[in-house]
């Protein structure tokens, strides 16, 4: 049984949900996007749709995954292809890069949403994310699209308790960007670029590691792990499989980031870029 306050918030979810009528959902199989598919499920039954995006900036992996939470949750599912690298403002990597990628997802919602008499596209933008660096939020914005999770303040940690209460997969899920957030802003996004961070992330990933980025800066990949998983990587025979596997993918030099894991870490810079200082 869920806290009462806690409780509360999603009743008030089921509400503004409800309010709706029909809602499509931006899915991406993330810690939000799930949770809020699954709360459009039991708000609205047949009314919510889930709609993930086919895109070069997504591993194959998840977006095989989001299909198989979908099948899980028992929300309706269906794809779109998205193209936001045939876009110079996403392709050129500007500080605002997000804001053309979601301007890409939601113009390719938008003729599903008029396909099934949908009025209402949702996704899952929650209030942590409020004053952190999201053009795509912006995007959102002028486009009408709704934020209930924010509606309700369902914060990352509440969303993840009553996710742990629902039998969710996504419960402890490590966070997750799209890959062009590997490259520093200004550095232009291809799609062999992005199949080239790809292949090394799988790696990582094939090793057991959960939470980590691989940032990539031209012939140097930048890894960064948590402080636990800093730890396996003790071993040199381990650090050399790594970097044999990075070499073989085209990196020169690899290296490992003794700040560790942080969420958008290339907004460190983004002061400067802006500035131009």
């Amino acid at each position: 049984m869920l806290p009462i306050p806690l409780q509360t918030k999603i009743d008030q979810l089921y509400d503004c949900l409800r309010g709706y009528h029909k809602v499509i959902v931006a899915f991406s199989g993330g810690v939000d996007s799930t949770f809020l598919a699954e709360a459009a499920q039991n708000a609205l039954g047949e009314n919510a749709l889930a709609v993930t995006a086919i895109s070069d900036s997504y591993p194959i992996r998840e977006m095989k995954a989001a299909q198989d939470i979908a099948k899980q949750i028992g929300i309706r599912f269906e794809t779109v292809n998205t193209e936001e690298l045939e876009q110079e403002g996403y392709a050129s990597n500007p500080t605002n890069r997000c804001f053309f990628c979601k301007s890409e997802l939601f113009d390719k919602l938008r003729p599903i949403a008029d396909k099934y008499d949908v009025g209402t596209i949702v996704y899952g933008a929650i209030p942590d994310d409020v004053g952190d660096h999201r053009p795509g939020m912006d995007a959102a914005k002028q486009m009408g699209i709704k934020a209930p999770l924010i509606d309700v303040d369902l914060t990352k940690a509440e969303i993840r308790e009553v996710s742990k209460a629902w039998d969710l997969p996504t419960w402890d899920k490590p966070a997750f960007a799209c890959l062009s957030s590997r490259f520093p802003y200004g550095m232009r996004i291809t799609r062999e670029l992005l199949r080239q961070v790809d292949a090394a992330e799988q790696f990582l990933y094939d090793l057991g590691i959960r939470q980590f980025r691989v940032r990539h800066h031209g012939d140097l990949a930048r890894i960064e792990l948590e402080a636990e998983e800093i730890s396996r990587l003790q071993q040199k025979e381990r650090r050399s499989q790594i970097s044999e596997h990075f070499k073989s993918l085209g990196y020169a030099h690899v290296t490992l980031d003794l700040q560790g894991y942080r969420s958008g870490s290339l907004n460190e810079g983004i002061t400067k870029i802006i500035t131009g200082t």
